[in-house]
């Protein structure tokens, strides 16, 4: 029923060497992989550029496609997957990011089928309750605002929405309408090539969210409210301490 690509790149910029990093005795990619084979996924890709990644990919005994180094995202590298594949305009295909070990398969299953079963709908993603004020005001926890259907108007790093009168809302207060977003998406194959071949957007290049890029032309996002909330994902030398505690505590939750 879809496919799910992910892209890893060795060559970040705050972690280097990412995908590889060992989380409870086992490498970053490993865990992600697991997530991907635990769905109904028809197809599971990792893509990448880097040799280093490709050989432990391989170990794992993935399907891997080298991509062009010069791919400044994700989007792009499962834009060329893609095509090299020739994967059909209507098929859908799950982007899980290398940097999510401990994403549930239950959420990569609601976002494949939100956008399956929303049939006017280009991209379809999740959201969860932005839980306290740190949160809220975290730039790295992007937020998102839909309108009374589930489609997506807007994502920000910054709080989102603001509270005019209350510069400091409650707890409950803002799990009652803050949400932020989660970094899974699925893509219809054709809106995802659009997407890629499009130039960046300017809130696109001041936020640095490409999905800004994507509502700059009028592409639906369906937004679902998530299962479940995600364990940690991997972007800071503190998050892989996170990760690798609460997979190696209780690695069958995620």
């Amino acid at each position: 029923m879809f496919r799910i690509v992910i892209p890893a790149r060795y060559a970040s910029t705050r972690l280097p060497g990412k995908p590889l990093l060992p989380i409870a005795g086992r490498p970053m990619l490993a865990w992600v992989h697991d997530r991907a084979l635990a769905c109904t996924a028809r197809e599971v890709v990792i893509a990448t550029d880097d040799e280093r990644i490709r050989i432990v990919a391989e170990a794992l005994g993935a399907q891997v496609e080298m991509t062009a180094p010069e791919h400044t995202s994700g989007t792009d590298r499962i834009a060329e997957v893609a095509v090299r594949r020739g994967w059909a305009d209507g098929d859908v295909v799950v982007n899980l990011q290398g940097d999510e070990p401990a994403m549930p398969r239950e959420l990569i299953q609601q976002v494949a089928m939100l956008l399956i079963d929303r049939v006017g709908a280009d991209i379809a993603t999740l959201a969860t309750p932005v839980i306290d004020r740190d949160e809220y005001f975290d730039p790295n926890a992007v937020k998102v605002v839909t309108d009374l259907d589930g489609r997506a108007l807007y994502f920000s790093r910054a709080p989102l929405p603001w509270f005019r009168d209350q510069i400091d809302p409650a707890g409950g207060e803002l799990q009652a309408v803050a949400r932020r977003h989660l970094g899974i998406y699925a893509y219809r194959v054709g809106a995802l090539r659009r997407l890629a071949a499009l130039p960046p957007t300017p809130l696109e290049q001041i936020e640095k969210l490409e999905q800004l890029r994507a509502l700059a032309h009028g592409m639906v996002i369906q937004v679902g409210e998530a299962s479940c909330r995600p364990g940690p994902d991997v972007n800071t030398a503190e998050d892989l301490a996170r990760a690798s505690l609460a997979l190696g505590q209780d690695p069958g939750r995620y």
